[in-house]
């Protein structure tokens, strides 16, 4: 597959601020929007703010907003304010094949619009939400802005632990694993074959994550990729017991047999380092190290 990347952000471009997932704590969504509009120019619906049960606002009010902001050519990105749940309804409603070249940001829920956007062959970057971004330190905020901005290929990531040794290299796929596993035998499952795959999460018990994990083995993904690359698992842990969600992950992994690595600072916790999806990356398991081969936008 030939993959498409946008053009580089400049300082004051037209960027969409949207909300497609779950409402948002306006505080830290305004911090998190300050750190943007220091460097772009950000446009917002007035009604993003709303709120419908667990959801950012019914499906209309939600499709209409991202798929204006995914047609807009003026905009150079898409940031999203939070993500929760609901942006997976919204998948059939959104004009995806006839999006602009910009950049779509996001993580968690809107792992779903990312693989969404990879089965047309976008890049996107999987990356701290509004809410998020306020929180994290400027060396995140630093790598993530040359990430949107510069055609070169980011620093290498390192993780902490090896599961699997050996190496592998492909095109970057993933993200949420419990939303990625929603996504299995349906059209908007991303190109798996040579992938290398990114799996996080939050507030989910070992053998919820063991669940989740052996519905993808029964799927056969883990006979398509060639590496895992785990990030954070968040507040994962079983009260009382004496394994940890890492031993059950370990486990699960060497199951797989393929390279993989663990503890990389992406997804829920306290650093969520930004990742160009769609790109090639290499892993090298033995030293926890994923290196970027090429960068998320066009020279």
């Amino acid at each position: 597959m030939r993959w498409l990347k946008p053009l580089p952000l400049r300082p004051r471009d037209t960027v969409h601020v949207v909300a497609p997932s779950g409402p948002f704590d306006r505080p830290l969504f305004d911090v998190g929007l300050a750190v943007i509009a220091e460097r772009y120019s950000p446009v917002l619906r007035p009604d993003l703010g709303s709120a419908y049960r667990y959801l950012a606002g019914d499906d209309s009010r939600r499709a209409e907003e991202l798929s204006h902001a995914l047609l807009d050519a003026s905009a150079r990105a898409i940031f999203c304010a939070r993500g929760g749940y609901g942006s997976a309804r919204l998948l059939p409603k959104l004009p995806l094949a006839d999006a602009a070249p910009s950049l779509f940001t996001g993580f968690s829920d809107l792992t779903s619009v990312h693989a969404a956007l990879q089965v047309l062959g976008r890049v996107s970057i999987h990356g701290p939400v509004l809410t998020q971004l306020g929180k994290q330190p400027p060396e995140v905020r630093d790598y993530f802005f040359r990430l949107l901005e510069s055609p070169e290929a980011p620093p290498p990531l390192t993780g902490t632990a090896t599961y699997v040794p050996g190496t592998a290299e492909g095109h970057l796929v993933g993200g949420n694993l419990s939303v990625f596993a929603t996504l299995l035998g349906t059209p908007y499952l991303p190109p798996l074959d040579g992938a290398v795959l990114l799996l996080e999460d939050v507030t989910e018990r070992p053998y919820r994550l063991d669940r989740m994990w052996t519905q993808l083995r029964l799927a056969g993904v883990f006979s398509r990729v060639r590496g895992i690359v785990l990030g954070d698992f968040t507040a994962c842990e079983e009260r009382n017991t004496d394994y940890t969600s890492g031993d059950v992950l370990r486990d699960l992994a060497r199951e797989s047999g393929v390279p993989c690595a663990a503890g990389f600072p992406i997804g829920h916790g306290a650093l969520n380092y930004p990742v160009a999806l769609g790109t090639q990356v290499r892993l090298d398991a033995d030293s926890a190290r994923l290196t970027f081969l090429e960068g998320a936008v066009r020279a």
